[in-house]
């Protein structure tokens, strides 16, 4: 509606209803990937100390055993070249998973690299797809492709909000490149 020179605009609630710049939707919307970030990090977290606490995960051979899951995995694996990578140091392989899982978790829960932390998630559950959980039937009883499935918006949007990346992105609009000093 136009009066006197001037519009009055109509909130059809796209807007979020008028609660400030945004309102409820928009910031709904800035904070939907927390949520994903929280369940990725912890559990990421827990899979990399649960490896690391569990003495039999890291031999070649024996029940529990990240030599004899590759083993067991590797006639069925939709890529067999990966297992078969893996089982000449099975020991090294398993210590590479842990710390990486480690390491994804503690950055996207954090928010430190958030998108190189979110690819390294993406790539062990790719790994862990095309491997451990290929010969799930129906695929999706193979938890992994929904992991993989689950990296890709946080690869895409990255950590930008409630994240030390946000801080320093923060940091340097405000006093440029000269961060400290």
């Amino acid at each position: 509606m136009v009066h006197s020179g001037r519009s009055l605009a109509v909130d059809h609630g796209g807007s979020g209803g008028g609660h400030g710049p945004g309102g409820l939707r928009g910031l709904l919307g800035r904070y939907a990937l927390l949520p994903l970030r929280i369940f990725l990090g912890v559990t990421f977290i827990y899979a990399g100390l649960d490896k690391l606490t569990d003495p039999g995960f890291f031999a070649a051979s024996g029940n529990g055993s990240i030599g004899e899951l590759m083993r067991q995995s590797r006639d069925s694996a939709g890529v067999p070249a990966l297992v078969d990578l893996a089982l000449h140091g099975p020991a090294a392989f398993g210590y590479a998973i842990a710390a990486g899982e480690l390491a994804v978790g503690v950055g996207v829960l954090l928010g430190v690299l958030g998108r190189l932390a979110a690819c390294g998630g993406a790539l062990i559950s790719l790994s862990l797809w095309l491997t451990v959980s290929w010969s799930a039937t129906p695929y999706y009883y193979g938890n992994d492709l929904a992991y993989l499935m689950a990296w890709l918006p946080l690869v895409l949007a990255g950590t930008p909000y409630l994240s030390l990346d946000a801080l320093y992105a923060r940091r340097r609009r405000r006093f440029g490149r000269h961060l400290i000093g």
